[in-house]
Formats: C-alpha cells, sequence, structure tokens
C-alpha cells in the first residue's frame, strides 16, 4: 500500500464517525485506498490523503469559496502545502479530496454509468489534482485524461469514462 486513506463522511444528519458505507452507497475506507493506491503509485512511494464525502451544502459553499463557483461539484482537490521551515512528515501528505456524494450520484444516473465507477473516477481525478495535474488547456486536459482512463482501464478495470465524448 502506497497511500493511506482518511475518511470522513459528513453527509448533514449521519454522524460523521458512525456510518455503514454500504446503506450509504458509497465505497468503503478499503476500496478508497484501492483507488488512490492505483492512482498514485507511479508517482509518489508512499503519502495521506483526507477524503471527505460530503452533501450539496458544504460541496456548494466550498466551491463557491475556493473557485468562485456558486454550484456543488463532484470532487474538490486541495493538495497540501509544507509550511516553510517544517520537515516533511514520515508519511507525506498528499492533501484533501472533497467528493460531493449527491452530485456523484446524479452524474452516474445521467451519464448511464454505474456509481462505484464514477466514484473511482472522481477519487483518480482528483488524486492527479493533488499530484500537480490540471485540465485548464487542451493540451494539459488530454495528458490528465489520458492517464486517468490508463489508470481506470488497465488497473481498477473500469470502462473509460470519457468514451463516446470527443
Amino acid at each position: 500500500m502506497t497511500v493511506k486513506i482518511d475518511l470522513q463522511v459528513a453527509l448533514g444528519n449521519e454522524d460523521e464517525y458512525e456510518y455503514d458505507a454500504g446503506l450509504l452507497n458509497i465505497p468503503d475506507e478499503a476500496e478508497l485506498t484501492r483507488i488512490a493506491d492505483a492512482a498514485t503509485e507511479d508517482f509518489v512511494e508512499k503519502g495521506e490523503i483526507t477524503i471527505r464525502i460530503v452533501g450539496e451544502e458544504e460541496s456548494h459553499e466550498l466551491d463557491l469559496q475556493y473557485r468562485g463557483k456558486d454550484r456543488p461539484t463532484n470532487v474538490l482537490s486541495f493538495p497540501y502545502e509544507y509550511p516553510e521551515g517544517f520537515p516533511e512528515p514520515d508519511i507525506p501528505l498528499l492533501g484533501d479530496l472533497v467528493i460531493c456524494k449527491q452530485v456523484v450520484e446524479r452524474e452516474a444516473r445521467e451519464q448511464n454509468k454505474e456509481l462505484m465507477h464514477h466514484y473511482a473516477h472522481m477519487v483518480v481525478h482528483g488524486c492527479l489534482h493533488l499530484l500537480g495535474y490540471d485540465h485548464i488547456s487542451d493540451e494539459e486536459a488530454e495528458e490528465m485524461e489520458g492517464i486517468e482512463r490508463r489508470i481506470l482501464t488497465e488497473k481498477l478495470h473500469i470502462p473509460d469514462p470519457y468514451a463516446g465524448e470527443r
């Protein structure tokens, strides 16, 4: 295992520390670890990522605050930046991913994708952002999508999420 996952589930009424991933229809910590490992193993030896699964209200607030977008979004990535002069810990902190349950569910339905496959895509996409990849320009988008496709299809055996889009 290359990545340690700190999973937080904050969906409103549910207790953030007591939940059943199956009942909530979200990936559990073991599955998120498997996905994050596949996404990062070619880039880092080890690291720690916090994955926070949230509702639309929190996603909306964060998207507005950090990206100026007045809506909830599927995944937000917050790479960790070490304060100057502080030593790196034994396990490097890669950053945080915030995934909106309702947006991921809606997109999976609209795009006719299996829900857990779409969660995997969001985790892979978010991990690549934590590693410095972006999709602002067409060239960056093509590079990032190519890496996502390879990780999803070859390592996780999930159909190409971009098939039929171009």
